[in-house]
Order: C-alpha cells, then structure tokens, then sequence
C-alpha cells in the first residue's frame, strides 16, 4: 500500500505545474482580493482527483477481497468478499456523488442574483466556496 501511495503522490507531484514566482495572477473572491489564482485551480484538482480516484481504488480493492474469496474455494469467504466489495462500491458512489451534488448546489446558489445588486456576507461566502471547488473562472 505505501508503495502504491508514493507512485501516486510522484504522479501527482508530476502533473502539477510549477509555478513561476514573478508573475502569479490574482483572483477575488467575494470581498477578498488578491488571492493567487493557482490557490482555486488547485483546489477543484484536488477535488477531481479525490473524484476520481477514491473510487477506482475502493473498487479495486473490493475486487481483489473477492477474488481472495474466490480462491478459497470457501463459501463463507466468498460472500464475505461479496459484501466487502458492495459496501465499497456503494461508498465509492457516495463519495463521487457527494462531491458532484455539492459542486452543483454552490453553482446555484452562486449563479442567484442579491437583492437590489448589493451582495451580501453569505452571497461573498458562496461566491468564494464556489471559486475554490469550480475553479479561478468562477471567481467573481
């Protein structure tokens, strides 16, 4: 497992762009100003990747419960590995979903118009949890 973790942790290391230190672009969000623009951007790919990663592995490790299963020619751990690996898919759909459901309610909530144009603290607090998990172009 450690070793799956460090070839992981090398290929995300590798996937990440390094910044150049003399020209950072700015982004606001909500009253903030000034925020790096790699801050947002690197937060919603923090969230894709845990999108999908999270559940290629927890299905691959239900599958691999189960074909121990299947190996022991024993009946007891063959339905053990069943459930192990319906319990992980149904906790692989969750977390996939739950990350997409709340991307799609902040989208909502953000797109909504304030009062009399003058926004308001909770309309800066969503406008800025949207720009973190959607990305520097939803900053406003």
């Amino acid at each position: 497992m450690k070793k799956i973790f460090c070839k992981l942790l090398c290929l995300v290391t590798l996937i990440i762009p390094i910044l150049s230190v003399n020209a950072i672009e700015k982004v606001s969000c909500g009253n903030v100003t000034g925020i790096p623009s790699k801050i947002p951007e690197l937060t919603n790919f923090a969230m894709t990747v845990i999108q999908i990663l999270v559940p290629i592995i927890l299905v691959i490790m239900g599958s691999v419960d189960l074909v121990k299963g299947i190996s022991s020619q024993k009946e007891d751990e063959i339905k053990k590995g069943q459930q192990i690996l319906i319990k992980r898919i149904i906790v692989a759909m969750m977390i996939f979903f739950v990350i997409v459901v709340v991307k799609f309610l902040v989208s909502i909530v953000a797109s909504g118009k304030s009062v009399n144009n003058n926004p308001s603290d909770i309309d800066n607090i969503v406008n800025c949890i949207d720009c973190f998990l959607n990305g520097k172009d939803k900053c406003r």
